[in-house]
C-alpha cells in the first residue's frame, strides 16, 4: 500500500507540472503539440506587369529652366503584395523608344532597403539632374549643349525597365547626369 501512495503522489505531481507548463504555454493537456515551424515566405518582386508608373517634377529642385528634379511612382496595379529595393538606372529614350535609350552616368544617393507595396500601394524614387540654365535653348554650365528626352527609361532590380514620361514637361538635363535616390515608401518632394 506504501508502495501505491508513491506512484500515485509522484503521477500527480506530474500532472501537476504539465498543468503548470501548459497554462504558461497556451496548450491545453491532452492536445497535441504542432511543431512551430511556421515560415513566413516574403513576398516576391515586384514584376514589370505589377507596375504603373508616372512622374512629375520635383517641388524641390536645383535652380534653372531644365527639369532639374523628377519623383517617379511606381503603383502596384497587381492584386498581389510585392517588394521593391534598391536604386533606379536612368537612360533617355531617343526619339521616344526604349530599344534607342542613352543610358544617363547615375550617382546613387541613400541607403536601400526593402518596401513593400500592397495592391494599390506606391514607392517613390526621385532622380535631380544636372539642371539647365538660361531661357530660350538653355545652355549648360559644363558648355555642353543640353538634351531633352519625351520619355525616360527608368529601371528597378528584380522588376524591369518602364518608360514614362514626365506629366508636366519633357525630360530636359545637361552632362547625361542623374542622382538617384533609393525606392522608398515616403513621398519625397
Amino acid at each position: 500500500m506504501r508502495h501505491n501512495k508513491g506512484i500515485r503522489r509522484a503521477a500527480l505531481a506530474t500532472t501537476a507540472v504539465t498543468a503548470v507548463a501548459a497554462a504558461v504555454t497556451g496548450i491545453l493537456p491532452g492536445v497535441a503539440m504542432a511543431a512551430s515551424t511556421t515560415i513566413s515566405t516574403p513576398p516576391p518582386a515586384c514584376a514589370t506587369s505589377a507596375l504603373q508608373v508616372s512622374a512629375r517634377q520635383a517641388v524641390h529642385r536645383p535652380v534653372g529652366t531644365g527639369t532639374g528634379a523628377a519623383v517617379v511612382q511606381f503603383t502596384n496595379v497587381s492584386r498581389r503584395t510585392c517588394v521593391l529595393k534598391g536604386h533606379p538606372t536612368v537612360a533617355g529614350a531617343g526619339n521616344g523608344s526604349p530599344a534607342h535609350n542613352t543610358p544617363l552616368k547615375v550617382t546613387r544617393t541613400g541607403r536601400a532597403a526593402t518596401v513593400t507595396v500592397r495592391p494599390h500601394g506606391k514607392a517613390w524614387v526621385k532622380l535631380t539632374f544636372v539642371q539647365v540654365q538660361g531661357e530660350g535653348d538653355g545652355y549648360c554650365v559644363s558648355g555642353r549643349a543640353p538634351v531633352t528626352y519625351p520619355t525616360m527609361v527608368i529601371g528597378l532590380p528584380h522588376s524591369g525597365k518602364h518608360q514614362v514620361a514626365l506629366n508636366d514637361g519633357v525630360w530636359a538635363e545637361c552632362d547625361n547626369k542623374v542622382t538617384v535616390t533609393p525606392v522608398s515608401a515616403v513621398r519625397p518632394s
